[in-house]
C-alpha cells in the first residue's frame, strides 16, 4: 500500500501512546483517521491535535465489547465508505509474579489485548474483504511476544497470543487470495502509559512489596526512557507501505530472541 493519501485508517487505543503515534504518522502521510479509545478526554484532545491535518472521526470504544467494536466499524464506513488500514492497538498491562495475579488481572489483560484484537478482526476484516481493495492489518504485539522477561507473565502471554493470531491471519488471507497485508508490531520500551492505565482490578498488597515493587519501579524507568511513540508510528507507516510483516522498532532486542532459540537448540540437541 504505497499510496496512503486519502486512505482510511482505524486505530484502536488511538488517543495516546503508540496509538496516537501511529495516528500522527498516518495523518502526516495524508490518510484519514478513525480513532477509538476508552478515554473520552484523550479522544477529544487527539481530535483537536490532529483535526487540522486531516479528516478525523473519533468514537469511545471499549474493545472488550464486541458490540462496541462492531458499532465502530459501522461508524467508520458511514463516515468514509471504506477502511483500508486497521490497527488493533488498544492494550493494557500489569506486572507481578505469575502465581500472585488474580483471575481478574488475567481477564482484564486478555479481554483487552486478545479479545480486543479478535473483535477488531471480526468487525473489520469481512468488510475490508468485501471492498475488494488493497488493505492492511497491523496488530500490536510486543517484543514480549517473542521472548519473556520476569514479572510480565500476564502481559507477555497475551502478546504471544496476539502474535500467534497475527501470523495465522497472514496465512489465512494468503490462502484465500485476499489483497490485504498483515504486520505484527513488536515494540520494546516505548514512552507510554500502558502500565499505568486506570481500570486494573484491585491489587492485593502482596503486589506492592518486595521484589515486585522494586522491579516495577525499574520497569517504569525503562518505559520513561523508551522510544518516542511517533517514531514507532513512522515504522508502522513504512511497513504498511512496503508490505512487511515484522515491525521491530528496536532490533537490538532480537538478542533476547536469539538467546531463547539458543536455549531451545541446546536443550533439544539441535
Amino acid at each position: 500500500m504505497e499510496q496512503l493519501e486519502g486512505r482510511v485508517v482505524v486505530v484502536t487505543g488511538g488517543a495516546s501512546g503508540i496509538g496516537l503515534g501511529i495516528a500522527q504518522a498516518f495523518a502526516a502521510a495524508g490518510a484519514r483517521l478513525v480513532l477509538a479509545d476508552v478515554h473520552d478526554a484523550r479522544l477529544a484532545e487527539a481530535e483537536r491535535a490532529l483535526g487540522g491535518a486531516t479528516d478525523v472521526v473519533t468514537q469511545r470504544v471499549d474493545v472488550r465489547d464486541a458490540a462496541q467494536v462492531e458499532a465502530l466499524a459501522e461508524r467508520a464506513y458511514a463516515a468514509f465508505g471504506a477502511v483500508h488500514v486497521l490497527c488493533n492497538n488498544a492494550g493494557v498491562a500489569c506486572n507481578g509474579l505469575v502465581w500472585q495475579h488474580s483471575l481478574a488481572d488475567w481477564d482484564w489483560v486478555f479481554d483487552t489485548n486478545v479479545r480486543g484484537t479478535v473483535n477488531g478482526l471480526r468487525a473489520f476484516v469481512p468488510r475490508m474483504l468485501a471492498q475488494g481493495e488493497p488493505g492492511h492489518v497491523v496488530n500490536t504485539a510486543s517484543m514480549l511476544g517473542l521472548a519473556s522477561s520476569p514479572l510480565t507473565g500476564v502481559y507477555g502471554a497475551s502478546k504471544q497470543t496476539v502474535l500467534a493470531i497475527t501470523e495465522t491471519l497472514r496465512l489465512d488471507l494468503e490462502i484465500v487470495g485476499a489483497p490485504i497485508g498483515v504486520s505484527a508490531l513488536c515494540p520494546g520500551p516505548v514512552r507510554t502509559n500502558v502500565g499505568e492505565e486506570p481500570g486494573r482490578p484491585p491489587v492485593d498488597a502482596a503486589h506492592t512489596r518486595g521484589i515486585v515493587a522494586t522491579v516495577n519501579a525499574a520497569l517504569r524507568d525503562v518505559v520513561a526512557n523508551g522510544m518516542d511513540p511517533r517514531e514507532v508510528g513512522e515504522r508502522v507507516v513504512d511497513a504498511v507501505r512496503a508490505g512487511r510483516f515484522w515491525i521491530l522498532p528496536d532490533p537490538s532486542l532480537l538478542a533476547n530472541v536469539d538467546a531463547r532459540m539458543a536455549g531451545l537448540r541446546s536443550d533439544v540437541g539441535g
